[in-house]
């Protein structure tokens, strides 16, 4: 099987890192590249990296040549670039997509700027394929639940607009299903804003394995869980089929990782599923079977890699060649199962 290609995430190196009290010090692109590069199971690599467009890895202002400097630098480990990050968020480019007009015009703007590199990195030639990721920019729900209604509507409305920014380079949008997001997090919120925005061939779902666990658990909307805490294995299954029924037709972009039932954050970047280890003991998910679930006809809804996503990796970890390789095992496991020629 030779697709779905097998990418790493490089912003495990910057999400939650940072200067402040408390924090490890980000991980730079270079060593994120080299770490990911120096990974190997039984001569097998990873084929290209997924991409965080933001300091310190990447000005998102830099310029065409700056960039193409980048993608060569990226091309010359072997790797292709696939799904790339816009920087969405306030503190970045970008605001709150459920925010007062000014906010929603920096979102959009961020957008345009992913757009852009998308697009040099295109002409380049280091990218084929892969989405570009998006999310409310909203932390926290409380915001979100002193209107509901009316906020998901201005959600919904963000996100036409930034569809059709993206359909104008030629790019797909994918809003990454994650709760610590407003009107992102639960599994029923997600599908809400997805259906009310009703451009499938521009906006999509992310799937990512850590997070969509804790959609099942309604861990920030208890009105939407599908298994109780206590749950046993049919339950679960009968639980995921049902949650993955809803959410794959829309699912574009697909993250291998591993969840133990627990949440995590650090810095700014607070609850929110907590990315554990492949091998992971108090990992709750048969990664390989989970990951079927998403990857059904995977190749006719256009992904062509997955990635894995360790976000929040303590940095010890993320230095640690044998992290990588038990991860890259992993996801030879799904592509094994689960891929396609």
């Amino acid at each position: 099987m030779s697709k779905p290609k097998l990418h790493n995430a490089m912003w495990p190196g910057l999400v939650g890192k940072g200067d402040d009290e408390g924090q490890e010090p980000p991980i730079s692109l270079e060593r994120m590249l080299e770490l990911t590069a120096a990974a190997e199971v039984n001569g097998t690599k990873f084929d290209g990296i997924d991409y965080f467009l933001f300091l310190p890895h990447t000005d998102p202002a830099a310029s065409d040549d700056d960039l193409k400097g980048i993608a060569d630098m990226i091309q010359s480990k072997g790797f292709d670039v696939g799904s790339l990050v816009a920087p969405i968020w306030p503190g970045t480019v970008g605001d709150s997509a459920m925010g007062d007009s000014e906010q929603q015009g920096k979102f959009l703007e961020a957008v345009k700027m992913a757009c852009r590199i998308a697009g040099v990195f295109n002409d380049h030639g280091v990218r084929k394929h892969g989405v570009i990721r998006i999310d409310s920019a909203e932390f926290g729900v409380e915001e979100w639940r002193k209107d509901a209604p009316g906020n998901t509507a201005k959600i919904v409305e963000t996100f036409k607009e930034a569809a059709k920014i993206a359909a104008d380079s030629g790019e797909r949008l994918a809003a990454e299903g994650e709760i610590c997001w407003a009107g992102m997090h639960s599994w029923k919120d997600m599908l809400d804003i997805l259906e009310g925005v009703g451009m499938p061939e521009s906006l999509g779902f992310q799937a990512d394995l850590a997070h969509t666990y804790l959609y099942l658990l309604g861990y920030n909307a208890p009105e939407h869980a599908l298994v109780g805490e206590n749950y046993s294995d049919e339950e679960f299954w009968t639980a995921y089929e049902t949650m993955t029924d809803k959410l794959r037709p829309w699912t574009i972009d697909f993250h291998v990782a591993q969840n133990d039932g627990t949440v995590h954050g650090a810095g700014t970047h607070d609850k929110t599923g907590k990315h554990c280890p492949a091998d992971d003991p108090n990992g709750k998910l048969d990664i390989v079977k989970a990951s079927g679930y998403w990857l059904k006809d995977a190749h006719e809804r256009g992904i062509e890699h997955i990635c894995w996503d360790g976000c929040m990796f303590p940095n010890e970890m993320l230095e640690k060649v044998d992290t990588w390789n038990t991860i890259l095992d992993t996801m030879i496991k799904v592509r094994d199962a689960h891929g396609w020629s």
